[in-house]
């Protein structure tokens, strides 16, 4: 889950990357660096230059030797290199426009809340493991697995807040792609990324479960010995 959340493969495009730097290209680079655009902007570039898109940073890949001329066709000694910039926590918690980018089109409730909640469920999920993991070690320490049903509930809502956070993101990705439709020749598909957290989801319910069996096991057996010892 920290993976997931870390790296910024959430959703990947796959577009012809443009050879030249016109001065149209120069300027849709400097309107994605800046900390003022908005969510067309920046996925009209994600859309032309091969973006990805992680939950808390954006990526684009542009020529890095960069010409004012086009090349008449593609060569071996072409580079390109990935630029990213991070979403300013005023950008991770804007309202989302029912047209985006057109602010006199009203806020989409439905888009800006899962937007934000696409960010702030996984690390309430990764929090909750970490002290989860914590309680454990104390356990350990204690010599009893009484509080591993505690462990068990927390990896429990750890997971169903992973599974909320991969649910909100399918659902923002959808809804934005309904409303800006990508150009020709652009495909998009969700990353590995993503992937990892998909999989954190099922292995903390896994941890959950076995951590609440373990507690109950104990208390089923502590149970047993005590109404031994009385008769």
């Amino acid at each position: 889950m920290a993976a997931s959340i870390g790296t910024d493969f959430w959703y990947e495009y796959r577009s012809p990357v443009q050879e030249n730097s016109s001065d149209l290209n120069k300027s849709i680079w400097e309107d994605f660096f800046s900390d003022e655009a908005d969510e067309k902007t920046y996925n009209d570039a994600l859309f032309r230059y091969n973006g990805t898109m992680g939950l808390w940073r954006r990526c684009i890949t542009i020529p890095k030797n960069t010409h004012w001329y086009s090349p008449p066709e593609r060569t071996e000694s072409f580079d390109v290199v990935t630029k990213c910039t991070s979403f300013t926590l005023t950008e991770q918690f804007m309202e989302k426009f029912v047209d985006p980018g057109n602010h006199n089109s009203g806020i989409d409730l439905l888009r800006t809340y899962l937007w934000r909640c696409q960010f702030l469920l996984p690390f309430v999920s990764l929090g909750l493991m970490c002290f989860g993991a914590l309680i454990g070690l104390c356990a350990c320490i204690c010599r009893s697995l009484y509080p591993t049903i505690a462990t068990g509930i927390l990896h429990l809502l750890a997971g169903l807040c992973t599974l909320g956070s991969v649910s909100c993101y399918v659902a923002g990705i959808e809804l934005l792609h309904q409303k800006l439709e990508l150009p020709e020749n652009v495909l998009g598909e969700f990353g590995w990324s993503f992937c990892l957290a998909c999989v954190s989801a099922p292995l903390q319910f896994m941890a959950s479960a076995l951590f609440i069996w373990a507690a109950h096991t104990n208390r089923k057996e502590y149970t047993i010995m005590k109404a031994y010892r009385v008769a």
